[in-house]
């Protein structure tokens, strides 16, 4: 049985979690305490799998010192330990080869890699921050709209602690204070628009899914926690892919 280290409700963490589940690969999820996820994983054999993050052009001391320590999802099997979606994907095809988390033709293959690269460096970090530049401007209420969504609950379970810490987290370590709510914001739509260009060219959202739709839909879905900027989702290919993979709780069998 493989073992998957997780924080509850991320998104890089769900990205995990489909992989292995498109796999259909039994596994155990174990949950750690965000904020003490670096050095945990690190305990247990993991390393930060030569990740650079910045975030708003800086880098904070809570992304450099996860980046030095660990970070999650981490996935133990078979006495190796692999961390990053990145390798986790290459990891899970080349000892589970079907079915693929890549395409075999090259070309192909190098459009989902494009794709998959851009949702790990560029979505990834937007995802942090768009409903972060919320959490810092209102607590209360995305406390509330946190608990519970699409990814379940993010990060705690209680709605106390979630109040007290998203804002010094989504603020200090993704740099997501109210004084860049327009800039942050204004990424949303371009962002949107390629992920949607994407799908028309058939290299998300096609009827073989891929490792990029399981980096892809995981990001979207943790930035539709932000209700107000569902308007911005309508009509658009990008919310039918979150739909097919991630449904609204009351959508969900």
């Amino acid at each position: 049985m493989y073992k998957l280290y997780v924080i509850p409700g991320s998104h890089a963490c769900r990205s995990a979690m489909l992989m292995l589940e498109h796999k259909r690969i039994s596994y155990r999820r174990v949950d750690i305490l965000t904020l003490t996820h670096p050095v945990v994983v690190r305990l247990h054999g993991f390393d930060a799998g030569g990740q650079t993050r910045s975030a708003g052009g800086r880098r904070t001391f809570g992304l450099r010192l996860g980046d030095r320590l660990g970070t999650v999802p981490a996935l133990a099997a078979n006495g190796d330990r692999i961390s990053t979606n990145h390798r986790i994907a290459r990891y899970l095809d080349e000892r589970h080869p079907e079915p693929a988390l890549f395409p075999v033709d090259p070309v192909q293959r190098a459009a989902v890699e494009e794709a998959e690269r851009w949702a790990n460096e560029t979505l990834q970090m937007a995802a942090r921050r768009i409903p972060g530049v919320a959490a810092v401007r209102d607590p209360a209420t995305f406390a509330r709209a946190a608990g519970d969504g699409r990814l379940g609950y993010l990060l705690y379970k209680r709605e106390a602690v979630r109040r007290v810490i998203f804002p010094r987290l989504l603020g200090r370590v993704f740099v997501s204070g109210p004084a860049r709510e327009r800039e942050i914001l204004a990424e949303l739509p371009p962002i949107l628009d390629r992920i949607d260009a994407w799908i028309a060219e058939a290299v998300l959202g096609g009827t073989e899914l891929n490792a990029a739709d399981f980096m892809v839909a995981p990001s979207l879905a943790l930035i539709l926690y932000r209700p107000d900027v569902r308007p911005m989702f309508e009509g658009r290919p990008a919310l039918a892919l979150v739909d097919r993979l991630l449904p609204e709780p009351a959508q969900q069998p």
